[in-house]
């Protein structure tokens, strides 16, 4: 068995994740069951939200994998740039329909209305990951086929996993109607500081090591202030760090080396507040509206004793405070 410096031992590599290795922190074990109970035939859409290295096409093979799943037949689309007819065909070809049913829609929705009459059928299920990358054109063609119905008023059940965009198209004006048939909903969040360590010590254990004494205490603050809390950028920089230590041959890796790693991926601090400019009395005015003082004067004040330079400050502090509270 492969020693590394850190005693760390090479395992077989399998996709399959097993939940005895997986680290939940509250909002994933949240949205785990939201995934499980929308696999479980619950009428409607199911929508997990996440920025992109969270971890939701994890939470969606551990779903799957799962032993409990009831008997169904799911396709999970994980490419959603299709066209139209590319679309049918791969539905049909997921469920295992005969090929004719993915020459056109109209073939496809007979063989589902076909597949959900039947009694011994099961689950149906349609998880389209990414899909904030979904055309509109294929986003209202997963809305109509919600109004599929089967025996006992089974429906197929469909899941949008995607990033944060896919919360922003779905608040579109034109696209109310899918909004509306969302029944579940779950949103990922980055990890908290605590989190971040228990997510290095669990993914240290289950790689057969011990993460005391693998890494500082400073060490573990800058890798979760550079990674932002992201599970996927977490794990980069740890490897990297763990690389660099073992060619410097250095225990624990300290912030050096994690600032070091941070640097060649280009992952800069946070950033801070620039000074504060020297103000024109104009500017001043501006930001006493702004700090609620000086209301009335300011606004009885005649254009012409505000100036030019102050008009346009205070339309643009209108503009950014309505940005702000939107």
């Amino acid at each position: 068995m492969y020693e590394t410096h850190f005693g760390l031992r090479e395992r077989p590599f399998d996709l399959t994740p097993n939940p005895r290795f997986l680290f939940m922190s509250r909002r994933h074990r949240e949205a785990l069951t939201h995934v499980r109970y929308g696999l479980a035939g619950r009428p409607g859409i199911t929508v997990i939200v996440g920025e992109a290295g969270l971890g939701k096409t994890t939470l969606l093979r551990t779903a799957l994998s799962a032993p409990d799943v009831p008997a169904s037949r799911i396709v999970h689309l994980s490419n959603p740039t299709l066209t139209r007819p590319e679309f049918f065909e791969y539905l049909a070809a997921g469920f295992g329909f005969a090929p004719e049913a993915g020459t056109s829609k109209t073939r496809f929705l007979r063989y589902l209305e076909v597949a959900l009459l039947r009694p011994d059928a099961g689950v149906m299920a349609l998880i389209v990951d990414e899909a904030q990358s979904l055309s509109h054109e294929l986003l209202e063609e997963v809305r109509l086929l919600t109004n599929v119905n089967g025996a006992g008023d089974r429906t197929l059940a469909l899941m949008l996993v995607g990033q944060p965009e896919l919360a922003v198209r779905l608040s579109e004006p034109r696209l109310r109607q899918l909004k509306q048939r969302v029944t579940l909903r779950c949103e990922l969040m980055p990890f908290e500081l605590k989190e971040t360590a228990a997510y290095i010590s669990t993914r240290v254990r289950c790689a057969g090591g011990s993460a005391d004494g693998l890494f500082t205490r400073d060490a573990i603050i800058t890798i979760h202030e550079r990674s932002s809390g992201i599970p996927r950028t977490i794990n980069v920089i740890c490897e990297n760090a763990l690389i660099n230590g073992f060619a410097a041959d250095v225990r624990p890796v300290g912030r050096d080396i994690v600032l070091e790693v941070c640097r060649d991926f280009d992952l800069g601090e946070k950033a801070t507040p620039a000074p504060s400019p020297v103000r024109s009395p104009a500017a001043e005015a501006v930001m006493a509206v702004a700090s609620g003082t000086a209301v009335a004067q300011y606004a009885a004040a005649r254009p012409s004793d505000r100036g030019p330079e102050s008009r346009t400050l205070f339309s643009g502090f209108n503009r950014a405070r309505r940005f702000l509270f939107f």
